[in-house]
């Protein structure tokens, strides 16, 4: 799956956790700008050699830029370069489209502007109103950017965000999650299995939840 379709298809991604952060002072579409910027960074560093699916990986580097959002005052900073690059986007995509009828690709945008791919999604992402790269156009021309969320996409965002604290956890630690939480093992069945005391079971997950919490909420 090439770049483009990969980010298209994990937009319902960003506003799910986009939806986390609403009506804690920043507008919607600061939220979901800094959390197509996090899209973009996963998707410039993933690394699919390590075995992790992409959503799993894009959970936490999204929910950073989201909190970095917060603790920088609510705005996206973009450079001038940035600015100037998305308004030439926005003139190549605006003919593009009353040409073809059609949103331009990714590869064609960076081949017509002599830039990277990369540079095209940074571009498009730090827009204040983000570019949708799956974008439709009524007929006033108008891009339209809303994107029906289902309701279950909270419960699969919090699910890929626990997922992705567990896959940090030593391997010892994870075994022990695995059997009291997924196995509803006793902390004296646990301990049992993994040769500790009961005690060291009851003291080392009492820490290993603290630091889950900690990576779920930043």
């Amino acid at each position: 799956m090439n770049r483009n379709d990969l980010a298209s298809r994990h937009l319902g991604l960003v506003h799910a956790l986009c939806k986390r952060f609403t009506g804690k002072g920043i507008e919607y579409e600061e939220l979901y700008a800094a959390g197509c910027l996090g899209l973009t960074k996963a998707l410039n560093n993933f690394d699919e050699s390590r075995g992790l699916q992409f959503s799993t990986y894009a959970v936490p580097v999204i929910l950073g830029e989201l909190r970095r959002l917060f603790r920088d005052g609510g705005s996206v900073r973009v450079s001038r370069r940035l600015r100037e690059l998305s308004m030439k986007i926005n003139r190549l995509r605006d003919g593009y489209i009353s040409k073809h009828g059609e949103e331009p690709g990714i590869s064609y945008l960076s081949q017509a502007l002599s830039v990277s791919d990369e540079e095209i999604c940074e571009a498009l992402n730090s827009a204040r109103t983000p570019l949708s790269l799956t974008a439709d156009s009524d007929e006033d021309g108008d891009s339209q950017t809303d994107i029906p969320v289902p309701d279950m996409q909270e419960e699969i965002a919090e699910r890929l965000s626990l997922k992705a604290a567990l896959d940090g956890l030593e391997e010892r630690d994870k075994k022990i999650i695995n059997l009291r939480y997924f196995q509803s093992k006793t902390q004296v069945e646990t301990a049992k299995l993994l040769s500790l005391t009961q005690v060291q079971v009851s003291r080392r997950e009492k820490k290993i939840l603290g630091e889950i919490r900690r990576l779920m909420s930043g």
